[in-house]
């Protein structure tokens, strides 16, 4: 167990640079780009048993205590230090990452995304894997820092080469935003180094800050804060998010919103809450405050891009959803309390499953439907999943209703638990403040349903045009057809009415009534066209179905996930001493 979370770490860079070298005989497959897919399936499958075996060698009954720990000397003159663990807070996080890429090299072996070479793109997920188990896993500020820093690139070509429209104008909006933010959160990271004499992130937990004036903390807080902010992402610091959705491939947008997320949230409760509570305590309530304000703002916007007309792209909707689902998670680590921070953690892992399996099945909508713009697949003709591809409609109905947090599946206890934290806030904060907080989320909550709902009755539900010939066509179609004879042939003057002339225009007109002009031809194929939309595929169901099952798992056991994360919460707000 001591050298498996270091493999875990690293067996992605290792498999990113072999993706690079040619393929040995043993992988190659039909093409060379079969074979490089192949690879990243093999890789991540690896990466994913590991973790699971970790996750099941993990000591369930101390989850507060650090496993699987590495301390090794790295730079010595600047007490920079590789020191790996892992705890009940970030096992869970491990675990869904290394789920997350997985699935998402699954996927892309079987649908590749249109764009450069395969090679470079699977080199990019693993890379981008290996950084974000890296920022779960690492117990040194600077190490958490590179970490951090590393998956910035990989998601920014991922985007940038293989996205769709305006794809190089949201990398660059990505990288601009996360880049500015991560420069303020080094000096808060450099601060704290220099102010306590040490890096090493449990330490600073078990001081629990004392070593720090207040002063430093607010300063450090704030800085750490901004860049963690960005990356979560916080209102207003969210303007990124839609943009890099909308232009992603879909495995980028699973791996976006599903672990990248969910490294900012990850940095509030790791480094802010035990480091520098008194400057978390000072800065809390505005934390809440922007969380909550993302919640509504996110659920509007999101109302705006479902009503007819408005050609609301799914996957931007989906992206400002996740503002409004962070924004809980935000609320209840303001909070700072037991029930808050867990609500927090939980609504993580919940909202990495299901808005994971909504991008994945958006992708297979723009897929089918060669558009993901919600007025075309909801138009005249109607999407009506649940007539067409009735397994692929149930699916988006299912993920729908997890995200508005149906009782039962994983969406719900998150949510229900950061209002908990709210409607009770730790010593010093405003309970006042904090119950309009609590009060307005609840309202999130119900604007939340309106807009999934909008969109299950717009996509799922519409009507399916009707290609069957009517009842005069019918009755029309048994009564026996008596020969006519052959009309005469026209005269050459009357066989070609001059353009523009009333018979002319007559005759266009009544071929059109009739229904036999090229307009109504091509409006009959198009029609046929739209209703052959092939149901849930074999290596769909495969990749889809791990995220349903645990949706619902942890919708109905969810002391599975709370039993992990608590006493860990507990211990971290107590300063090591719980």
């Amino acid at each position: 167990m001591q050298f498996l979370l270091a493999f875990i770490v690293a067996a992605p860079v290792i498999g990113a640079v072999a993706a690079l070298l040619p393929a040995p005989p043993g992988l190659r497959g039909r093409t060379p780009q079969q074979a490089v897919l192949r690879h990243g399936v093999i890789v991540t499958g690896t990466v994913l048993i590991a973790a699971i075996v970790l996750a099941l060698g993990f000591d369930r009954d101390h989850p507060s205590k650090m496993q699987a720990t590495t301390d090794i000397s790295w730079i010595p003159a600047l007490h920079v230090r590789i020191h790996l663990g892992t705890d009940g807070i970030s096992l869970p996080l491990l675990v869904l990452t290394a789920l997350l890429t997985f699935l998402c090299a699954l996927y892309s072996c079987f649908k590749p995304p249109a764009g450069p070479s395969p090679k470079a793109f699977v080199a990019l997920v693993l890379l981008l894997e290996s950084g974000t188990l890296a920022t779960f896993a690492a117990l040194d500020l600077v190490l958490f820092f590179l970490a951090f820093e590393m998956v910035l690139i990989p998601m920014y070509f991922l985007i940038a080469r293989w996205g769709g429209a305006e794809r190089t104008a949201a990398a660059w909006k990505f990288i601009l935003y996360t880049v500015l933010g991560s420069v303020v959160m080094l000096l808060g990271i450099l601060l704290i180094g220099v102010k306590s004499g040490t890096l090493d992130m449990v330490a600073l937990a078990t001081d629990n800050g004392r070593d720090l004036t207040h002063t430093t903390q607010v300063i450090a807080v704030l800085a750490i804060a901004i860049g963690l902010a960005v990356k979560t992402p916080m209102w207003p610091l969210h303007s990124w998010l839609p943009d890099a959705h909308t232009a992603a491939p879909t495995a980028g947008s699973v791996l976006l919103a599903g672990v990248m997320l969910k490294m900012g949230t990850y940095g509030f409760v790791r480094i802010a809450l035990p480091i520098a509570p008194e400057g978390m305590h000072a800065f809390a309530p505005y934390l809440a405050a922007f969380g909550v304000v993302g919640i509504i703002y996110g659920s509007l916007a999101c109302l705006s891009l479902a009503r007819r007309g408005n050609k609301g792209d799914l996957k931007r909707l989906i992206a400002y959803s996740s503002v409004g689902h962070m924004g809980f998670v935000l609320l209840g680590i303001a909070s700072m309390t037991p029930t808050g921070v867990n609500g927090a953690l939980f609504a993580n892992i919940a909202h990495g499953l299901i808005t994971g399996l909504l991008f994945f099945l958006v992708g297979a909508l723009k897929d089918r439907y060669g558009t993901a713009d919600l007025d075309t697949l909801a138009g005249a003709t109607g999407a009506a999943l649940y007539g067409r591809a009735p397994r692929l409609g149930g699916l988006v109905a299912f993920a729908a209703v997890a995200s508005l947090g149906l009782p039962g599946l994983a969406g719900f206890w998150g949510e229900m638990l950061t209002m908990f934290g709210a409607f009770d806030p730790a010593r010093g904060l405003s309970r006042p403040a904090f119950l309009t907080f609590m009060s307005l989320a609840a309202l999130g909550t119900l604007l939340t349903a309106a807009y999934l709902l909008l969109v299950v009755r717009r996509v799922c539900m519409g009507s399916a045009p009707q290609t069957t010939p009517d009842a005069g066509d019918a009755q029309e179609s048994r009564e026996p057809r008596q020969p006519q004879p052959a009309p005469a042939e026209p005269p050459a003057a009357a066989a070609a009415p001059a353009p523009g002339s009333s018979r002319h225009a007559e005759g266009h007109e009544n071929r059109h009534a009739d229904g036999h002009g090229p307009k109504a031809i091509q409006d009959v194929q198009e029609i046929k066209g739209s209703q052959e939309i092939q149901d849930v595929q074999g290596y769909e169901l495969a990749t889809w179905s791990p995220l349903v099952a645990l949706t619902v798992l942890a919708g109905l056991w969810p002391a599975a996930l709370l039993g992990l994360t608590d006493p860990a919460v507990q211990k971290l707000l107590a300063g090591g001493k719980a």
